[in-house]
């Protein structure tokens, strides 16, 4: 039999132009596939995510799987998923996309030229650094949490934030998922900026990510009085996330942009 011939799209999510944002893969699947097989492609796609949809009665089910392992929530391939759903027809431009997954349900719908996601807030909790934390950094912390999934770590200012090299050796021994890095922006047009690391899941940095802004948007709101805010995350890459504070829940805004279209043949 000749080999199914499996759709997929790889697109920059926080991007409002080619090969800036976080890309990710998005493979929109005609019936379930068992997590080994997604496993092996999204390490051959070797990106910081690979998103798997299948479509069911009251919206779409999705898993999200690194190189290494499959995650529990991610920003920028859901964002991309819902991007590829709109872009290809599966859903007509008005309506939401409703994604069941591992952190519940997550939407997605389009205004005033973005998608906004709807997902769960995950505010730090102060907690003390440890060791091998401040040597990963190593410059001085100015505060430090822990999220569900993160440590949050605020330093003095943005350019500490941006000419940070840290010992990403010490960062995968920390038992999270990543480390959220942060400082207040200097320029106007941003309210913070931050890198993310996570080393122990494959992804030594993210380009971009909508996740880490539903600890972000809490931390920041808190301490500047508002729920609206734009952060930039100071990657090589580099993208922007609007994010807007709604109790429990953290609204992430952005736009995305196809760079790739091909077919899994094995």
């Amino acid at each position: 039999m000749p080999p199914t011939r499996q759709p997929f799209s790889q697109i920059d999510a926080f991007a409002d132009r080619p090969f800036t944002g976080n890309p990710a893969a998005v493979c929109i699947l005609p019936s379930a596939r068992d997590a080994a097989w997604m496993q092996l492609v999204a390490r051959e796609m070797n990106l910081a995510e690979t998103a798997f949809v299948v479509a069911r009665p009251d919206g779409y089910d999705l898993r999200w799987f690194t190189p290494a392992v499959e995650v529990e929530l991610c920003g920028h391939a859901t964002l991309a998923s819902a991007h590829a759903l709109w872009e290809d027809g599966h859903l007509a431009p008005d309506a939401p996309a409703r994604f069941h997954t591992r952190s519940g349900l997550l939407t997605a719908d389009q205004r005033d030229g973005r998608i906004w996601l709807d997902f769960p807030a995950t505010p730090a909790v102060q907690a003390e650094a440890p060791p091998d934390l401040v040597q990963g950094i190593g410059v001085p912390l100015r505060w430090c949490g822990l999220t569900r999934f993160d440590y949050l770590v605020e330093l003095e200012r943005e350019a500490d934030v941006r000419a940070l090299t840290p010992d990403l050796g010490r960062l995968a021994r920390l038992g999270t998922r990543g480390v959220i890095v942060t400082a207040a922006a200097d320029r106007g047009a941003y309210h913070f900026v931050s890198r993310f690391f996570a080393p122990a899941v494959g992804v030594p940095e993210d380009p971009v990510t909508g996740s880490a802004h539903c600890a972000l948007g809490p931390y920041w709101g808190a301490k500047l009085g508002r729920t609206a805010l734009v952060g930039f995350q100071a990657s090589a890459r580099g993208g922007e996330v609007e994010t807007r504070l709604a109790g429990d829940r953290v609204l992430l805004g952005g736009r995305a942009v196809t760079v790739i279209r091909g077919e899994i043949v094995a």
